[in-house]
């Protein structure tokens, strides 16, 4: 063996030739035939897209040994020979193996022997450290300085291919990489916000004064109608056959129970009132329970008309007033209100039809946008939970539409 044979070539040429390779007893060193070269030992193979980095003796000769293992157990086996970094990616594994069998050249990938190198003899030494050229020794020898290393000067053309190749590439990361991520996380900007409202905090539990927030600008509009009548306005048909008419509707919204129109017109007969009053003020107790378990009541008022004359009464602006119509499915009830088209109407009131439970879905209010409201003809025991949902659906819609009709 000559005394500056290089590793790579070695190792290519005892593996054609099918020879022994082996680590030394400490497992520092490669044994490749007769000679041994240190592991760690830089070969001509230079790595992808890189000018001056090239694989190790082991890298080249595990990529070989391990080239049929699947592509995580030869990660798993060259991180355990303490390659944790260095080692031919799973992508190069098939380059290096197929120029070790001599498939294929490679040869702007494997660096030329300095005794090769056109470099001008004044040329500088590799500022890396990592020579082209290694000498090896026999077991017997001890280490011996390495001739003198020149550097390699690569073409111009060549890297400016090599550098639109990188613009390309998509570095390989393992799991551990990935999870690790790169974009750090700063959170000291809502720390400190939270520390300066900890510090105001803590300053007017001093003083004993409650700190106020700056309130918005009201509407004007809204602060006038507030002004006025602020009392939400319930339409009802005027037809014979409806459910709900003036007879029955006081009872229905203030006590939860349906009566029927014909039983509740004969008792209103027998106490002397032989007509119906053509405006209803019903008169609603809500009570609800904060988070400290206080309850409080609050009384509501609203009025019911089955007719515009009636609505008429409460001014110019009643229609503003109004949250709800009930309709029997009769398209006649709307001609004379302010929205006579039956969508457009329901664009700008609640809608509910009210009908037996029992009765078929009507085919008239496919398109309207109405809640069906259900009364069961003969269990009066359900009319509280009917009135419930009744009331739900418009304290929701109330908020959402008109909130400036404050429940007082």
């Amino acid at each position: 063996m000559a005394a500056n044979a290089d590793p790579l070539a070695t190792l290519k040429n005892v593996l054609k030739a099918r020879g022994n390779i082996s680590y030394s007893a400490d497992s520092s060193e490669l044994v490749i035939g007769d000679v041994s070269f240190p592991k760690t030992t830089p070969t001509r193979y230079r790595k992808a897209g890189a000018l001056a980095d090239f694989y190790s003796l082991e890298a080249v000769y595990l990529a070989w040994v391990l080239r049929d293992a699947t592509g995580a157990e030869y990660m798993k086996q060259a991180r355990e020979k303490g390659l944790t970094v260095g080692f031919v990616s799973v992508t190069e594994r098939k380059h290096v193996v197929d120029w070790l069998d001599g498939k294929t050249s490679d040869q702007d990938r494997i660096a030329p022997l300095t005794t090769e190198s056109t470099t001008p003899p004044s040329t500088p030494p590799r500022p890396t450290g990592q020579g082209l050229t290694t000498t090896p020794r026999t077991r017997a020898e001890a280490p011996t300085s390495s001739p003198t290393k020149r550097r390699y000067i690569a073409d111009a053309h060549d890297l400016e291919v090599v550098k639109k190749i990188r613009l390309n590439e998509v570095e390989l990361k393992d799991r551990n990489a990935v999870l690790r991520g790169t974009k750090p996380n700063n959170f000291s900007a809502v720390r400190t916000a939270y520390n300066d409202k900890l510090k105001k905090l803590k300053e007017s539990s001093r003083s004993g004064t409650a700190p106020t927030a700056t309130a918005p600008a009201a509407d004007p509009k809204m602060l006038a109608r507030k002004a006025r009548h602020n009392q939400p306005i319930i339409i009802i048909s005027s037809s014979p056959t409806s459910l709900i008419t003036m007879h029955n509707v006081k009872k229905f919204l203030e006590d939860s129970t349906f009566e029927t129109s014909q039983d509740a017109r004969a008792r209103a007969t027998s106490e002397g009132n032989t007509r119906p009053e053509d405006l209803i003020a019903i008169y609603r107790k809500k009570t609800t329970i904060d988070t400290s378990g206080k309850e409080t009541t609050i009384k509501s008022t609203y009025f019911v008309v089955d007719s515009v004359e009636a609505l008429n009464k409460f001014g110019p602006d009643c229609w503003d007033r109004v949250v709800c119509v009930m309709t029997t499915g009769q398209a006649w009830q709307f001609r004379p209100y302010k929205w006579s088209e039956p969508r457009q109407l329901f664009h700008n009131v609640k809608g509910i039809y009210v009908s037996w439970s029992n009765d078929p879905p009507n085919p008239k209010i496919k398109d309207w946008n109405v809640t069906e409201l259900k009364v069961d003809p003969n269990r009066r025991h359900v009319d509280k939970s009917v009135v419930a949902h009744f009331w739900k659906l418009l304290d929701t819609w109330i908020q959402a539409n008109k909130p400036w009709l404050v429940k007082t």
